[in-house]
């Protein structure tokens, strides 16, 4: 029987750690003591083993379970609870990474369309992509409408509602949809440019069905989702559904004690997220320089026959920045620049373009993108 192998760091004493660590692999796969089981079935493979304790820090120990591929069912929201459901209870243990073996990863076809598709849909060629955000909650449908506009005139790659927005009596659902997608293609008529409105997904499944067919009905070209807020087997069917990328949004995903690589980077992709926000260093959030870079390596490299999954950094960024998130991360990514944008005030149609500009200038030679 196949085993995925996952790492945690747990923190206890250096002479507690062998015990911990069995109490977790018997908490991760039977939630019970061994001493009652009978079945040698249930001994030898759905028994997760501990494959490995070693110290990492003062007090802090890396632990590696082999648990039983059967026991995820082939299915996400399973696979998660075999993984990290009742540690993730256990205030003193983190998933870090997972090892997945051939044969779930066999269930999952990754980004649908990926960093390149995403190119492919708003004419970016190799270059890097731009993304704003509509701010802020609680303005009416039209001044939304307005708004996505103004961006879109600015030739911003991606308008996207704010995660917040969804289906509030300021602003209904299928009355923005249709306000800002007919706002997108008046600006691409007056242009010739390819923007493309990503209204912000939510609810339970009755609510994401009607809201899925909008979309479709309106000819949106591009949806923001939130994997955390509507649960990760949810978000799997959701991509399913679609017909253009999805771009997923991270809220919620810091409550989970789950390394964001592993999370944002590897899981949403196996999803089929085609873009995944983060926050970047030196913003509101807190993630290093090296947890964002890990990140991004995460969405972008090669795995299995998986396309790139597009890094967006975000999170209080600034145009001012721009040159050194390129540094960073290269071009295979999307800048998203929200706040900076709508504090420019009048002068927002200027200042959006200017973005728009310095992007294009420092990302526009020719190269090899990402799968």
């Amino acid at each position: 029987m196949s085993r995925f192998h996952a790492i945690y760091h747990v923190r206890c004493a250096a002479a507690d750690v062998a015990a911990r660590a069995a109490a977790l692999a018997l908490e991760q796969s039977i939630e019970m003591p061994l001493a009652p089981v009978t079945s040698d079935y249930v001994r030898d493979e759905i028994v997760a083993r501990v494959e490995g304790c070693a110290q990492i820090a003062p007090g802090v120990h890396a632990v590696t379970l082999a648990l039983a591929t059967a026991t995820t069912g082939g299915e996400i929201g399973q696979a998660m609870n075999m993984l990290f459901g009742n540690c993730s209870l256990q205030d003193d243990v983190t998933l870090v990474d997972v090892a997945l073996p051939d044969d779930f990863l066999a269930g999952f076809r990754g980004p649908r369309y990926g960093l390149d598709g995403m190119r492919e849909a708003v004419g970016a060629g190799s270059r890097a992509l731009t993304m704003t955000a509509l701010k802020p909650q609680g303005l009416p449908s039209a001044e939304l409408a307005a708004l996505c506009e103004t961006f879109a005139g600015a030739g911003l790659d991606i308008v996207k509602d704010d995660h917040g927005i969804t289906n509030q009596a300021y602003s209904p659902f299928a009355a923005r949809v249709a306000a800002c997608q007919a706002a997108v293609r008046r600006a691409n008529a007056a242009t010739g440019g390819r923007s493309v409105y990503a209204p912000s997904l939510s609810g339970g499944p009755r609510q994401l069905r009607e809201q899925v067919r909008i979309v479709h009905d309106e000819g949106v070209r591009m949806v923001l989702a939130c994997p955390m807020l509507m649960g990760l087997a949810c978000f799997a069917e959701l991509v399913d559904e679609l017909r253009c990328p999805v771009i997923a949004h991270p809220a919620l995903g810091g409550a989970s004690r789950i390394a964001p690589p592993l999370l944002f980077g590897r899981l949403f992709r196996l999803l089929g997220a085609d873009a995944t926000i983060f926050p970047n260093y030196g913003g509101r959030f807190s993630f290093s320089r090296e947890t964002c870079e890990a990140l991004a390596h995460a969405g972008r490299a090669a795995w299995r026959d998986f396309r790139a999954c597009a890094p967006v950094p975000a999170g209080g960024m600034s145009v001012e920045r721009v040159a050194e998130m390129i540094d960073v991360y290269g071009r295979d990514v999307c800048l998203l620049i929200g706040g900076n944008l709508l504090a420019a005030g009048t002068d927002l149609p200027a200042r959006s373009r200017h973005f728009v500009d310095t992007v294009r200038r420092l990302s526009s030679a020719p190269q090899e993108s990402a799968r």
